[in-house]
């Protein structure tokens, strides 16, 4: 359904393979805000990667995850027992994350873990900017700006991510959030300089010319034809942002948006990346197999020299406003074969000590189909064919969001008072204890299930700091949401919803407008 999209940050795959090429030779010195040359060393053929290499690390690497997965479902067994119990959750622990923070003298931070159980390493760099970033009136750059971090310089080719990784049994990819972009990689722990280089590479310079600004633009509006135009729910999702905030630029599509794309100029790109892909704007995460001493010595060579601007870093500093009424917002779409619903209240920030519990309500109301909404609007009063609710929470703010598609033959009416019925008994009544440790059972898992792997936890760092602020939270989130009780979910519920103004969006399909007409004129 539609909310099996990706939640506004558009994943991008450059799996294809190319021919191998290696970083090019080592010159003389480092030039001013230029990353230092690799040295010939590292230049990746077919000769140095061969099959069975490959093969014997993805071999032993499974083993390790395998059999250290199977030892976390025996422990993790507890908790499952639990879930069926009314009694209050067992506590589960885990290995706190030690790390080491750095900051180089052009701002940009660093944070490194040594992870020795797999010969690997993940390599992540966030940038703190996203689609809310994006220039009035040029939605989509933070996203295009995604595409164009691969494009290259004159010293990186448009391959060298992939060959620096796919070709070595690694893997490289990038994300667009609200708030971030992440460019991430995971390598043999042998290979880890060569990403290093890359990295500051591109932090330092960008091919940013006409010919990758088309190439891109375009690709960016091939997904948005794909993401959004083709699929039958597509305008619906973005309108729940569109529609719910006001003045906040979450309400921008991150994708992009074609009439905007079209419009923008290659002098607007360039000054987006000289504002905001810069050191000081970036956090660099390592995590896995390696030296301390020595990856602090390959940071230092590549990172150090990437230049700070002078300029400040612009933020985003509009405050959505308080909700003064109810809305209903309708549209109809020539595509949706059904009516969609959905009713939107404004949230705190996911740095709020309310981000927990709602994170759990959000779990406990559409998480599977025992869950209570997919009970009652699906299985049981069968007014909808598909149901949801999310905790959607950014840096600033976030909405606590209810989805719907109408079953076959059902009005909007119905389907509007089952769901508000459904809000409305959670508000009073609570939820259960079992409902709860059910929840933070499933929530759990998917958490701990994340840190078994080097990326997962590199993930889970740069979260920390650069979502939340707060490098500890990769150590504390987890103590967090088994704290949260029954009463506290009641209470953080009512806290948004009751007495709060809400924003209904009903999208229709085009079929039916002519229905509503013919209503209104009989109502005048």
């Amino acid at each position: 359904m539609f909310w099996a999209m990706a939640p506004r940050g558009y994943q991008s795959d450059r799996r294809a393979q190319r021919k191998v090429r290696g970083p090019p030779k080592s010159r003389a010195g480092p030039v001013a805000g230029r990353a230092p040359r690799l040295s010939t060393d590292f230049v990746i053929t077919r000769g140095n990667c061969s099959r069975s290499r490959r093969s014997s690390l993805r071999y032993r690497t499974f083993v390790k995850i395998f059999f250290g997965l199977v030892l976390f479902g025996l422990a993790l067994s507890r908790v499952l027992v639990g879930a069926e119990n009314p009694s209050p959750s067992p506590k589960v622990s885990v290995a706190p994350l030690a790390f080491k923070h750095a900051t180089l003298e052009n701002g940009l931070q660093v944070y490194t873990a040594e992870d020795h159980k797999s010969p690997t390493v993940a390599v992540q760099v966030w940038y703190h900017v996203g689609s809310k970033d994006d220039p009035n009136g040029r939605s989509g750059f933070a996203h295009l700006f995604e595409h164009m971090m691969f494009k290259g310089n004159e010293h990186l080719t448009t391959d060298t991510f992939d060959n620096l990784t796919e070709n070595i049994g690694g893997e490289n990819n990038a994300y667009t959030a609200d708030d971030v972009t992440v460019y991430h990689e995971v390598v043999p722990s042998n290979y880890l300089e060569p990403i290093l280089w890359a990295e500051a590479e591109r932090m330092s310079s960008l091919a940013l010319n006409d010919k990758n600004f088309s190439s891109e633009r375009d690709v960016v509006k091939e997904e948005y034809r794909q993401r959004i135009l083709a699929n039958p729910y597509g305008e619906f999702y973005l309108d729940i942002d569109r529609k719910s905030f006001a003045v906040h630029p979450y309400k921008r599509p991150g994708i992009g948006n074609i009439t905007e794309l079209d419009a923008s100029k290659l002098p607007e790109i360039r000054a987006f990346h000289s504002t905001f892909y810069r050191p000081d704007n970036a956090t660099l995460i390592v995590v896995g197999d390696f030296k301390q001493e020595e990856l602090d010595a390959w940071i230092k060579k590549y990172f150090s020299a990437v230049v700070k601007p002078s300029e400040k870093i612009p933020r985003v500093t509009a405050k959505e406003p308080p909700r003064k009424e109810d809305k209903v917002e309708t549209s109809y779409s020539p595509k949706a074969p059904l009516p969609a619903l959905a009713i939107t209240y404004l949230a705190p920030s996911v740095r709020s000590k309310d981000a927990p519990a709602l994170e759990l309500a959000e779990e406990i109301l559409s998480g599977g189909t025992s869950s209570r909404l997919y009970q009652a609007l699906v299985y049981e009063q069968q007014v909808a064919q598909a149901v949801s609710c999310s905790a959607d929470l950014h840096e600033d703010l976030g909405l606590l969001v209810f989805r719907a598609v109408l079953a076959s033959g059902k009005s909007m009416e119905l389907a509007r008072k089952s769901l508000t019925d459904q809000i409305n008994d959670v508000l009073k009544n609570g939820v259960t204890q079992a409902e709860l440790d059910k929840a933070k059972t499933r929530f759990l898992t998917s958490k701990l299930l994340e840190r078994e792997t080097a990326n997962g936890k590199a993930s889970a760092l740069g979260e920390a700091v650069v979502i939340y602020g707060d490098p500890e939270h990769v150590n504390t989130d987890l103590a967090k949401y088994q704290t949260v009780t029954t009463a506290e979910i009641k209470e953080v519920l009512n806290r948004y919803i009751t007495g709060k103004k809400r924003v209904v969006i009903e999208h229709l399909p085009e079929s039916m407008k002519a229905v509503s007409k013919e209503k209104v004129e009989k109502k005048s």
